[in-house]
């Protein structure tokens, strides 16, 4: 429904009729899988905006390596380590003119940001240059990072620079994150921005229920994983059930990450239910709610000597340039609080090393 799009958080209508090079909006992607009870694998939230985690997964194989050799000697694991090679070429790929070596920079919000390392470490891994807003520059609609040889043109930036933030002529005036002038040069088509811009309707979960249809819809094919079953609180046949069985239901705000702005009924106080059935009916549109799925476990060591399963869910990466790649592999995530299902880092989540072996 174009009501529920256009009143996205993410919604970017100055971007309404632009075409990214290639036609390519999402560029890198990490949708989070569930396996269920019954074996299945899920699909229980997309993150096409700014997709974080890899370099979780990347130092995971690089510990394991190091502390179990003899298991990797043992079975044909297939690599991940390249994937910050797989990154550049794809970021490569899409260069708004063909050249032979295109400059690709990383664009970060700074030190203080919680994902820093990694946009450090892929930085440092691809080659490239670590950038903040204030060391690129636009001149006549066109982007060019400053060097100790001068001003050098950029091609292509992969930002890990939330919207609201990457142009204050555009965007929040107040912004010192960002760069003036990068959206324009952006809608001329003189740089490419990966992910491009507005893509974070797509992490929209009021958005995500409506992903099959989608598919159906524009593809004329069935999807081949299923969603989790999911309510909207905006439907006020769905609002009625949501709020008479909270207690077996997790709800989740719709523009929230990270497990912030989530109730986990089973694990809430009828307190708590009560502050967050207020919450939805202030703001329906912002909520969903799905089933307390027992999510599969996995051992995993408490205080470092005990041995427990634990829940887990799978990120796997996508990357989309002049063809598709998957990364064989992937960041599983893990509940290190004793019987939790949230497994966000932020909330105190563990993360393990994933194997795709090859047969």
């Amino acid at each position: 429904p174009a009501d529920l799009v256009l009143g996205s958080k993410h919604f970017r209508r100055e971007f309404v009729g632009v075409k990214p090079p290639l036609g390519i909006y999402i560029h890198v992607t990490g949708s989070d899988l569930i396996r269920g009870a019954d074996g299945r694998y899920l699909v229980l939230e997309d993150n096409l905006r700014t997709p974080s985690g890899v370099s979780y997964m990347l130092q995971n194989r690089i510990a394991m390596k190091r502390a179990f050799p003899v298991l990797f000697d043992r079975y044909t694991v297939r690599p991940v380590e390249n994937y910050p090679q797989q990154l550049l070429r794809t970021l490569q790929e899409i260069s708004p003119t063909p050249k032979a070596d295109p400059k690709v920079v990383v664009l970060t919000p700074g030190i203080y940001n919680s994902a820093y390392f990694e946009h450090s470490f892929l930085a440092r891994q691809m080659g490239v240059q670590l950038t903040e807003g204030r060391d690129l520059v636009v001149n006549n609609n066109k982007v060019y990072t400053r060097t100790t040889r001068g001003l050098k043109i950029v091609d292509v930036i992969y930002r890990r620079v939330d919207d609201e933030f990457i142009d204050p002529l555009v965007f929040r005036p107040d912004s010192v994150l960002g760069v003036a002038g990068l959206i324009n040069a952006y809608r001329k088509g003189n740089v490419t921005l990966a992910n491009a811009i507005g893509t974070g309707v797509a992490d929209d979960k009021v958005i995500y229920s409506f992903v099959p249809r989608i598919i159906k819809y524009y593809l004329g094919e069935d999807p081949i994983l299923d969603n989790v079953e999911t309510w909207l609180a905006g439907n006020p046949k769905h609002l009625k059930y949501i709020l008479e069985n909270l207690d077996k239901l997790v709800v989740k705000a719709a523009n929230e990450s990270g497990g912030y702005g989530m109730l986990v009924g089973p694990e809430s106080t009828p307190e708590q239910r009560e502050q967050f059935a207020e919450k939805i009916v202030e703001n329906p549109r912002n909520y969903i709610a799905q089933p307390t799925i027992s999510l599969s476990r996995h051992p995993s060591f408490f205080n470092e000597t005990e041995l427990a399963p634990c829940h887990i869910d799978l990120r796997p990466y996508v990357l989309y340039g002049k063809s598709l790649s998957i990364v064989p592999g992937g960041l599983t995530r893990v509940a290190l609080k004793r019987g939790s299902l949230v497994v966000n880092s932020s909330q105190g989540g563990g993360s393990k090393d994933t194997w795709v072996i090859d047969n």
